[in-house]
């Protein structure tokens, strides 16, 4: 039995990226498209990175599939050594691969270019156009201004080309402390645009990086070294979200004073905002430290770790990420999008089990091992190469507490005193007895088979209920880990408060987030690899745990996603 199919290969669909792409290429601008997915290694990607990642991978895949040549890179912005770790560069690598998505040639590093990016600054500095700058971070947004005020030339703007290489070089040696100096573009204190008033593009930060080592006591700011990093690599289409649409006239100067042959186009698309999750690195990070979640790869963590131990697919975030769509346009999506494109990736392509989950015993009155037999079952209906497996029956079984009702409500067609169900694949049965407790909790039905109905339907009456059963004797035990929404809020990290400010987003996170039950599950998987996607029938799809499952010892089931939204019901 197999619990991989091939990845749908869907059509790309058109939008404003593609139709700027192909009138390039049509002009003969481009021969060939060049794109790159650039993250800082200060975190996991989330499901924002996603979009990001199909968004350029997707150009790479969908060009080469037309003929053309096409490209993408893979580079680290490790412009900020305090935050950035190898953990984080490596999952980031891993998550790409397990999206089906290969870049190209070897993983990139902004810090490839520092030496090329220190040469730009002192060319910049030689035309007169940066200065060091000794006011400290106050003093600078003092003097920067606002959206209603322009700002004002630094006291230090008019040093001369001579001074300015001497102190840029002095800093570089580490003659300075810390904070103490930047180096400035020379731009316009009165532009509109602030990203245009006099940026810094380098500061002083003695810091470890995890690359370069102490090499560096002086570091390019972002800004400056994307897009430099952009032109050295060729990049043809800038991809990048909305909040950089400010950021592109700098990015364009920059280019277009130093001495470079490319320079790449920057195009902005809406980020994404998913409703009831958040997609801050730094908030995310705040749940791991305190403890909210037990780490990034939590199932409840919206980060692409989190999500694959979950149980979702990689077929199934594609397929989100193409329904998200591409414009520039605020891109809300709800979570029930998300789990509809799980939900329809793996109706298809993963085997169905019986499971249950909250037991409740049935002894079978009349069973007969002579006489009482089982029956094979597909994995699924519509994928016979799946296979199949014996379904067997025993005196004592489990059923789903949920599928008995004592006092049974108008319509029921599950199990109640005097009534008939089908058990899936097997016989029907009639509720004859209720055993309680001293309590009065109903611990056992005992029900007697109608023999003559294993493969057919009774003589003279209709059995319209059909419920999911295990037997006893040959079921195994399963820890199963019912997941839900983390946040109770659509929104966690945007509610104020009467004063106007915003509240703690982790007063919102949903209690019922996370269930643990004993359940039981079908001898046939007890031996299923970690990561093993299951429908679990009438109950939803569920996926073997990627690190504490362990095959023929401990089964551990984490629950991906019902099998339909339940969620606008219950809220």
């Amino acid at each position: 039995m197999s619990n991989k199919t091939p990845e749908p290969v869907a059509p790309a669909p058109s939008n404003f990226i593609r139709t700027v792409i192909d009138d390039d290429l049509a002009s003969g601008k481009h021969s060939k498209t060049v794109t790159r997915f650039p993250p800082e290694p200060n975190g996991y990607l989330h499901i924002g990175h996603v979009k990001a990642i199909c968004i350029n991978f997707g150009i790479k895949e969908d060009y080469l599939a037309r003929g053309y040549a096409s490209e993408c890179n893979l580079r680290f912005d490790d412009t900020n050594p305090e935050k950035e770790s190898e953990e984080y560069a490596n999952a980031i690598q891993e998550d790409i691969h397990w999206l089906n998505f290969e870049w190209n040639g070897n993983v990139r590093w902004a810090s490839d270019y520092f030496e090329q990016l220190y040469q730009f600054a002192e060319s910049l500095i030689s035309q007169g156009k940066a200065f060091v700058c000794e006011l400290n971070a106050e003093q600078m947004r003092e003097y920067r201004g606002s959206f209603s005020e322009p700002g004002k030339n630094s006291p230090f703007r008019d040093r001369s080309v001579e001074e300015n290489l001497d102190l840029f070089r002095r800093m570089r040696a580490g003659e300075f402390e810390d904070g103490s100096r930047t180096l400035r573009l020379k731009i316009d204190m009165g532009s509109p645009n602030l990203n245009l008033r006099d940026p810094v593009i380098y500061r002083i930060r003695r810091a470890h990086h995890i690359r370069t080592g102490d090499t560096w006591c002086i570091y390019p700011m972002y800004d400056y070294t994307h897009c430099i990093s952009d032109a050295l690599e060729g990049i043809t289409h800038s991809l990048c979200s909305l909040e950089f649409e400010d950021h592109r006239p700098l990015y364009d100067w920059v280019l277009d004073n130093i001495e470079i042959p490319c320079h790449p186009q920057q195009i902005e698309f809406s980020r994404l905002e998913l409703l009831y999750a958040i997609t801050s690195k730094r908030k995310l990070n705040q749940l791991v430290i305190d403890g909210r979640v037990t780490g990034w790869d939590d199932p409840r963590m919206p980060t692409v770790s989190g999500m694959r131990r979950r149980g979702y697919s990689p077929a199934g975030l594609r397929l989100f990420a193409q329904r998200c769509g591409v414009s520039k346009q605020p891109n809300v999506i709800d979570y029930s999008v998300l789990e509809g494109a799980v939900r329809e990736v793996l109706e298809s392509e993963v085997p169905r089990v019986m499971a249950v989950i909250n037991p409740l015993k049935v002894t079978l009155t009349n069973f007969d091992p002579a006489q009482t037999g089982s029956r094979a079952a597909g994995f699924h209906p519509n994928h016979p190469e799946f296979g199949e497996r014996e379904v067997p029956i025993s005196q004592t079984l489990y059923i789903e507490r949920d599928d008995f009702a004592e006092l049974a409500p108008e319509g029921w067609q599950r199990l109640a005193p005097g009534t008939e169900v089908r058990l899936r694949y097997s016989y029907v049965i009639r509720c004859d007895d209720v055993i309680k407790d001293a309590a009065g909790e109903v611990i056992e039905l005992r029900c007697s088979i109608d023999h003559e109905t294993l493969g057919k339907n009774p003589v003279g009456r209709k059995v319209k209920g059909v419920i999911h059963w295990l037997s006893a004797a040959h079921a195994i035990q399963a820890e199963v880990r019912l997941y839900d929404r983390l946040f109770t809020e659509p929104r966690p990290d945007a509610v104020r408060g009467e004063d106007g400010q915003y509240l703690d987003f982790q007063q919102f996170l949903n209690p019922e987030s996370l269930r643990v039950v004993q359940g039981w599950v079908e001898a046939c998987v007890a031996n299923a690899a970690p990561e093993t996607r299951y429908q679990f029938e009438r109950l939803g799809y569920f996926v073997t745990d990627r690190y504490e499952h362990q095959p023929g010892s401990r089964v551990v089931f984490n629950r991906t996603v019902g099998l339909k939204d339940s969620w606008q019901k219950a809220s």
